[in-house]
């Protein structure tokens, strides 16, 4: 019996590039309004954050400089308690404390935006200059098309 070799560009077929945002499954946002949505979102955090509730608020305690109870956590991530939703500023030290970029993202999406790490903000901008760069030499081009029509 002989044995099959692997052909060596199999892996590289197989890459996929990693995921320029972090962002949670989509099935698992399905919401009737905003407050659910944030109040998933929360609750998807704190289960997947590896940390006890009592640690994630005694942390975003000493982040904020105020009391955040284990309680309030818990409405937080209800989605029953539509009358407690999260603020921004909670959403941040929450975001902060679990290193959960997710609620970012969440937050930014319905406005078509993305949260991106640092370290590919210069290869976007590059991105856009050479845009504009393209943009600028086809100007160029039809300007010297119309030189070259004037002068006959």
């Amino acid at each position: 019996m002989t044995r099959r070799r692997q052909d060596p560009t199999t892996p590289l077929l197989d890459w996929q590039p990693p995921p320029i945002t972090r962002r949670y499954p989509d099935v698992a946002l399905k919401s009737t309004s905003l407050a659910t949505l944030l109040a998933k979102a929360v609750s998807l955090t704190l289960k997947d954050c590896g940390m006890s509730r009592a640690d994630v608020a005694q942390r975003m305690s000493a982040y904020l400089g105020e009391t955040i109870s284990e309680n309030m956590l818990d409405n937080y991530a209800s989605e029953a308690r539509a009358d407690t939703v999260i603020n921004g500023v909670r959403i941040m030290a929450l975001a902060h404390v679990t290193d959960d970029v997710r609620l970012l993202q969440v937050m930014a999406e319905p406005f078509g935006w993305a949260v991106v790490d640092d370290r590919y903000v210069s290869l976007i901008r590059a991105t856009q200059i050479r845009e504009k760069a393209r943009e600028l030499e086809q100007l160029a081009a039809v300007e010297e098309r119309r030189a070259r029509g004037a002068g006959r």
